[in-house]
């Protein structure tokens, strides 16, 4: 018979000194099979009495509960093997599925392979870094360089990495925190001069400035007379390919209130899209039906783009008759009252030669995308348009929802091809002949932002290399002209110099390159003012005019940031002329309607009178129309997405940097990378969820 066991400790029982203590009858219980020993319980009423629940726990309890830490464990592991399994299979899908640009210029690729070779520098470095802190060499305390005072070095890793420490306080460190210092330097001018368009906002909104129309310009008492107190006015509408905006554009633009016999209005199509070409031809013969003064126009060679299109609008004979153009990309719906709210303001003003009004959106609250698009373009117009126009009377022009005297045009130079932004460079060229602006706040004009990463990238590649090719050509007739030294400074230094170029050079290269630079050498050191105080107090500057975006302010930091990269391209690209600074590509759009009911009316409209459209028109097109619109309905439009190599090779960058900085416990350059990091992997590796055709 084996041996008895005593499980009394397991219960937490507590024997006593004295057998009179125990209470209850001993129980003998007898095993059938003879191999296995006798148990006794001596006192089974103070063994199966209710116990403490923190005093113990029996072994099939204690085992359960193993077994059930055991359970999450693994399903811990589960969870994130399914996850990473997600996530490279997205990944790989992307990379081999996705549409990826196959033309590139040489220096692009040059570009792209200096980031490449810089991020596999900095993997390697890394390495080296992590072997060096497990190993317990840590030579710096202090600022200053700590070799080991032992002369007994063992290991040829050992001797490389003091090697490596040496070269890299006497060479490395001394070039990196010149350029931090420049680049710090500014920074903080750019930071002041946000600061002072800030105050001379908050001066104008304190004392309520702004443009005012003296009496009654149009003498609207004889609106059932001859209208001869309404000037002549000639609507253009440039679009290219612009399927998904111009019907709502032209809907809206033929139904300004002006008199019909006052207004001529150009619909200039470049689309190369013959099927595209017949849906708007049908919508303006729909119109014209109406008996608003509609035409059609497209060229058949499209050469400088929107500036073209438009030089050849202006050269018809019948311009002449009109006074006054305005202009409204194919996205831009105006209210009625458009031209009754800008054209007033020429009168009694020879001076004036362009009104500009502000762009409102329909869908900036589409996605995050849009969110952050309408956080600076409400800084541009709110503050910078209006200071300047308050202040300057001079401002960029944005090249839509705008109205220029005709004349003003002319004496200007009219529309030239040289560079992308015509929009810019007809404002300069009317500056320098004294002519003066005035921005409009208050007169808003809806519009449409890039809803994808991949359209807002173009157009801000455009919008970036543009100034730096205008600038590059006016440069000599800024100096030259009779303007006065403080406009000449203020082109030079202010509106070129300090807002084109310096601004990308400066975000790209102290936040992009030597922010993650000073993880690997910390004797280049960057003061945490610059990283953390004043990057956010400027955003929250920038972030005033738009107040219902501020829960978005950490990603419209770290996504400015991200953004650097495209602009610094394009400000290189331009300022040096390379080839993709003339390249033009018109901003995918979604179709947003602006206004539900005014749809809504005009979808009825358009099915009361398609009858009579079909049988007034003498146009055998119009059956072809029908047909491609059935075929556009029910073809299924093939969507890739697209990797963006730039930002992922800089995403692995900051990461990286991120891991070097907690290693060294740099907590705030630690989190800042990080998040950083993690917003160029978004980008690069387009997670944000942009589709593209």
């Amino acid at each position: 018979m084996g041996r008895s066991m005593d499980f009394s400790k397991w219960w937490g029982v507590k024997e006593s000194s004295s057998s009179s203590s125990r209470k209850g009858n001993p129980v003998v219980v007898t095993m059938e099979n003879p191999n296995y020993s006798l148990l006794e319980i001596d006192a089974p009423d103070s063994a199966f009495q209710p116990l403490d629940k923190g005093r113990g726990k029996n072994a099939k309890q204690f085992t359960w509960l193993l077994f059930l830490k055991v359970h999450r464990v693994v399903g811990c592991f589960a969870w994130l093997g399914n996850s990473l399994c997600s996530l490279l299979h997205a990944v790989k899908k992307r990379l081999f599925l996705g549409h990826v640009e196959t033309e590139m210029s040489a220096k692009t690729k040059f570009l792209f392979r200096v980031i490449l070779a810089f991020l596999v520098m900095a993997l390697a470095f890394l390495s080296f870094e992590l072997v060096a802190h497990f190993k317990g060499w840590r030579y710096f305390h202090n600022r200053n360089l700590q070799l080991p005072q032992t002369l007994e070095i063992k290991g040829w890793f050992h001797t490389a990495y003091v090697r490596w420490l040496e070269f890299r306080a006497d060479y490395i460190a001394p070039p990196i925190q010149y350029l931090s210092s420049f680049c710090i330097l500014l920074f903080l001018i750019q930071s002041v001069d946000r600061m002072l368009l800030s105050l001379g906002c908050f001066w104008i909104k304190f004392k309520k400035i702004k443009p005012v129309i003296d009496g009654d310009p149009l003498n609207s008492h004889d609106l059932e007379g001859s209208n001869e107190g309404y000037p002549m006015v000639l609507v253009q509408i440039p679009m290219c390919n612009e399927k998904e905006v111009y019907e709502q554009s032209i809907s809206a633009v033929s139904q300004l209130d002006w008199p019909k016999d006052r207004l001529l209005i150009q619909v200039l199509d470049d689309s190369d899209d013959e099927g595209i070409q017949w849906l708007i031809k049908g919508e303006v013969s729909k119109w014209s039906q109406r008996g608003v003064n509609i035409i059609y126009r497209h060229r058949m060679f499209r050469t400088g783009y929107k500036a073209g299109n438009l030089k050849s609008a202006m050269n018809c004979d019948y311009v002449k008759d009109y006074e006054f153009v305005a202009i409204f990309d194919a996205d831009f719906q105006p209210n009625p009252d458009f031209l009754k709210q800008t054209v007033p303001h020429f009168k009694g003003n020879p001076q004036l030669a362009l009104v500009q009004a502000r762009w409102a959106f329909v869908n900036k609250d589409e996605n995050l995308l849009t969110r952050l698009q309408n956080i600076n373009l409400c800084f541009h117009f709110e503050v910078e348009q209006q200071v300047n126009g308050v202040f300057l009377n001079f401002f960029g022009f944005n090249g839509t929802a705008g109205v220029w005297r005709i004349k003003a045009l002319e004496e200007s130079g009219g529309w030239l091809e040289r560079t992308t932004v015509e929009d810019m460079d007809i404002a300069v060229r009317a500056h320098l002949n004294g002519w003066k602006f005035i921005f409009l706040n208050d007169v808003k004009v809806l519009c449409e932002l890039p809803e994808s990463y991949e359209a807002y990238r173009k157009q801000q590649h455009r919008w970036h290399s543009g100034p730096m090719q205008l600038f590059r050509l006016c440069l000599p007739a800024i100096i030259t002209s009779k303007i006065s030294f403080w406009k000449k400074s203020n082109l030079i230094f202010l509106f070129f110099l300090l807002r084109k170029l310096i601004l990308p050079f400066y975000s790209f290269t102290l936040f992009c390159i030597i922010l993650p630079l000073t993880m690997f050498v910390p004797e280049a050191e960057l003061p945490i003012w610059v990283i953390c105080y004043i990057p956010v107090f400027m955003s929250f500057l920038n972030i005033l005019p738009a107040p219902k975006s501020f829960p978005f302010i950490v990603p419209y930091l770290l996504f400015e940031n991200t953004m650097s990269v495209t602009k610094f391209n394009a400000m290189v690209s331009g300022l040096f002329q390379l080839g993709s600074s003339y390249e033009w590509i018109v901003t995918k759009k979604a179709g947003r309607s602006s206004e539900a009911d005014l749809l809504a009316a005009e979808e009825r409209d358009s099915k009361a009178m398609s009858l009579q459209l079909h049988r007034g028109t003498s146009d055998s097109g119009l059956a072809e129309l029908n047909k491609l619109k059935e075929i556009q309905e029910t073809v299924p439009v093939k969507k890739m997405n697209k990797i963006y190599k730039k930002e992922l090779a800089l995403a692995f960058l900051l990461l990286t940097a991120a891991v070097r900085s907690l290693l060294s416990a740099q907590g705030m350059h630690f989190y800042y990378l990080l998040f950083q990091g993690v917003s160029f992997l978004l980008v690069g590796l387009d997670l944000i969820g942009e589709q593209m055709n």
